[in-house]
């Protein structure tokens, strides 16, 4: 048990499936109060049932009022989990405008609505759940893989900025995870993700791992800090197998 977290106002937003539901689930199990937060109203309100907490529906971007009045006022754990992955046309602008508001703006909402009151107490916790994509890319999913990149450059500005004054910030990095996502990537999510793939579960294990040793960066998938690093010191080799990855794609999809 995180003795911190018992009786902690939590926000999951994207919670009425996959990791945001197994997030609500943790948290909930740690003696939190869980606001359930999804677009879908059914799905919210069915997770929130399950695990004693507050079903909130609505868009991610705008329920920090919503899950304060909840919660009495006080929200201490913030979930960015919500997220949208388009694949088809690298170009589409809409694809573009969707992921860049629910992937990174719907966290910086987030942020600005709460930063103030955790500042003045000088404690407050945002959990982001970027992606491994977020660390290297995706291939197949351009707005996926630049916006997961924009989410994990905030997350790391949050945490630079504000540690000293009490904000703890945590980027969730995983690869593969089985969901509706994962089953919605077709054949590129069948080739790179997943082979490796964990569960929602696993994902949740991992967050409270890093909780537990005040970690900024949590890999479910260990191996993704090999890629990281790999990326970093040799980029054109580490292109070069992308690009290996995207012929064999070019060849079964």
């Amino acid at each position: 048990m995180v003795e911190a977290l018992q009786g902690a106002g939590v926000v999951v937003t994207g919670a009425g499936g996959g990791i945001g539901a197994a997030l609500a689930r943790r948290f909930a199990a740690e003696g939190a109060r869980v606001v359930v937060n999804d677009l879908d109203a059914g799905r919210a309100k069915a997770v929130a049932e399950e695990v004693g907490g507050i079903a909130v529906a609505g868009d991610a971007s705008s329920v920090v009022p919503d899950a304060l009045d909840a919660l009495g006022g006080t929200v201490d754990v913030y979930c960015a989990n919500a997220g949208v992955a388009f694949g088809g046309d690298p170009l589409d602008e809409n694809a573009w405008a969707a992921s860049w508001d629910v992937n990174v703006m719907a966290h910086v909402r987030a942020a600005h609505a709460l930063l103030p009151g955790w500042l003045e107490r000088g404690s407050g916790r945002f959990v982001s759940t970027v992606s491994a994509a977020g660390l290297l890319t995706m291939i197949g999913a351009a707005p996926y893989a630049v916006t997961k990149h924009g989410a994990y450059a905030f997350a790391e500005y949050l945490s630079l900025t504000y540690r000293h004054r009490g904000i703890k910030v945590h980027a969730i990095c995983p690869q593969g995870v089985r969901t509706d996502m994962l089953a919605a990537t077709g054949t590129a999510g069948d080739l790179v993700l997943r082979p490796t793939a964990v569960e929602p579960e696993d994902v949740a294990e991992a967050l409270f791992r890093g909780i537990e040793e005040d970690r900024f960066l949590i890999l479910p998938h260990p191996e993704v800090a090999e890629y990281y690093q790999a990326r970093a010191a040799e980029p054109d080799r580490w292109l070069a197998g992308m690009n290996h990855l995207q012929r064999r794609w070019e060849e079964v999809r």
